[in-house]
């Protein structure tokens, strides 16, 4: 089967909105939205294995770091891991009193009953339902009419009234969502909206939440633009209501969408971090914030330390962010061109603290998210004949992880500087085996032992320091943390890789760690045994003594 070969005999364009007199394209974004992260729900719903609690827990904890002060945390109805992460943030008091969270329900009564049930002693909630308002899902899937969609709306809205009443210690915010209402027709979005609104009662001072979602992505972003300006002229009570939008990115135009339906009059953005979600994902929130950052506003959310960020992003939903990722991919901002290379130099050389930002080739200074220039401008992994990376894998199989090749490309640079020739491959294995491999001051791993039992690790190690052999222990719930946990010194591991070297019995395991001390940028090291376990801890001690010996003020 291909594809048809005249694809308007099967697909049908989007029809445009009437609006001739549309204002967006005229406007601009002057001011940072109401965020709202989906991460904890429909970014959940989306992994192939969902986040157990403790994963829930750590990233809840991150995105109340970076600034966001509604959560939409759980689906509690729908399955009581859901519903018990709920009730431990509120019963264990993790939620900060300017934070609230947010919940989902259909609208059933039982549901919504389990919902509101679920959000018991909550300080501030956001209860949110959703009905599906598109022909499609009225035709198809429910097979029901406009009214009886209708009637389904006003009867959950009205038994949120009900349930809210019953736990008046609760600030609660009500939302709607008819759903599909980038595929519905507009009068009937508004009018299913107005009749919710009948119900709740809206004003200034007590808004509700419409939000309207690109749930499925079907036009150009003009289009969705013109829908939420159409929408928001014909809605009632507008001044007592917070317009929402929720992007997917089914055209990979989710964040252009949120963008001109910003300026288009919404007032607040559900998405989630680096855009994980369904299908093709949620709207990327830190591509949004960071881009409103470029353009001189303030986006309310803090990603000075982005690679923390991403750290937890990643361990939590188990999925690797892209390295052409806007802005905090691994290689958004180093240049492979030597052209490109020269630009920025000169850029860097030109730029001072009184003038606006204006570097070729970098729309955001690094340095404001947390990466240094070093690893930003320098000579990249692939610079040299042939490339640093690919020498050290032809000849030695040593296969470095991205940004460890970024670092160590800065210690082949400053030799060939001060060589003023091209390094060979035994050259450059002899730098990074000085580098990493004998880094082992102050802290000389001599020898470990290893116990593991019902799931923790403990170790024992014997390190030489200064001459003088010292006994550490440890425990943790892998051998990497029992060790970290022994360490003298305060550190934490952000990334971790291995593979073997060549192949049988004679073949030997290499393990890469990066960690970062508390006050310095990140640093790698390496660690190569016949024994992986081995490796890694010696990895480990690498990177350690690297990280130590610029504490002391010496060159790493």
């Amino acid at each position: 089967m291909s594809m048809q070969q005249v694809p308007a005999h099967k697909y049908r364009a989007f029809p445009m909105v009437d609006i001739p007199d549309r204002t967006w394209p005229s406007k601009t974004i002057d001011k940072a939205p109401v965020w709202s992260s989906s991460d904890l729900r429909d970014g959940n719903q989306s992994l192939i294995e969902p986040m157990d609690a403790d994963k829930k827990m750590k990233f809840f904890k991150t995105l109340v770091d970076v600034g966001l002060k509604e959560i939409e945390v759980a689906f509690p109805s729908a399955s009581q891991t859901d519903y018990d992460f709920v009730r431990e943030l509120i019963e264990n008091n993790h939620i900060p009193d300017d934070v609230y969270i947010q919940v989902l329900t259909q609208a059933r009564e039982e549901l919504i009953r389990r919902t509101f049930e679920s959000l018991r002693g909550a300080k501030k909630a956001i209860v949110h339902f959703y009905v599906a308002v598109s022909p499609s899902f009225r035709r198809i899937v429910f097979k029901q009419d406009k009214e009886s969609i209708i009637q389904t709306a006003v009867n959950s809205a009205k038994l949120f009234n009900e349930l809210a009443a019953q736990q008046p210690e609760t600030e609660w915010v009500f939302e709607f969502s008819p759903e599909t209402f980038s595929m519905a027709e507009l009068p009937f979005s508004v009018e299913i909206c107005n009749a919710v609104l009948d119900v709740w009662k809206p004003t200034p001072e007590k808004k509700v939440i419409l939000n309207l979602p690109a749930t499925v992505e079907s036009s150009m972003p003009n289009v969705y633009a013109d829908q939420i300006e159409w929408f928001c002229r014909h809605v009632n009570h507008r001044d007592s209501v917070l317009v929402s939008v929720h992007c997917h990115n089914d055209r990979g135009t989710g964040i252009a969408a949120t963008e001109l339906g910003l300026l288009a009059g919404a007032d607040r953005v559900e998405g989630c971090l680096f855009g994980n979600g369904e299908r093709t994902g949620n709207v990327d929130i830190v591509t949004l914030a960071l881009n409103m950052y470029t353009q001189g506003v303030d986006p309310k959310l803090d990603f000075s330390d982005i690679d923390a960020v991403r750290k937890v992003v990643e361990e939590c939903n188990q999925i690797a962010v892209h390295p052409r990722h806007p802005y905090v991919g691994d290689l958004v901002h180093t240049a492979f061109s030597g052209s490109h290379q020269d630009a920025i130099r000169k850029g860097f050389a030109a730029q001072t603290e009184d003038i606006y930002w204006e570097v070729p080739y970098l729309p955001i200074d690094p340095s404001d998210i947390g990466r240094s220039y070093d690893a930003v401008i320098r000579v990249n992994s692939q610079s040299g004949k042939g490339g640093i990376t690919y020498l050290l894998e032809q000849e030695y199989g040593i296969s470095l992880p991205r940004r460890m090749q970024i670092e160590f490309s800065q210690v082949v640079q400053k030799e060939t500087d001060r060589l003023g020739l091209e390094m060979t491959a035994k050259q450059i294995h002899s730098l990074l085996d000085t580098e990493y491999l004998q880094a082992n001051q102050p802290f000389q791993l001599v020898k470990h032992r290893l116990q593991e039992e019902n799931d923790v690790s403990t170790v024992d190690l014997e390190v030489n320091v200064g001459g003088k052999v010292e006994h550490w222990q440890g425990s943790g719930k892998g051998p990497l943390e029992a060790v970290v946990s022994a360490l003298p010194v305060k550190v934490e591991i952000m990334d971790y890789n291995e593979h073997a070297i060549g192949a049988g019995s004679t073949a030997n395991a290499a393990a890469y760690i990066e960690i970062r001390m508390e006050g310095q940028r990140p640093l790698h090291g390496i660690g190569i045994n016949e024994n992986i376990t081995t490796a890694s801890f010696h990895a480990l001690f690498s990177a350690v003594n690297r990280a130590m010996q610029i504490a002391n003020g010496k060159a790493a």
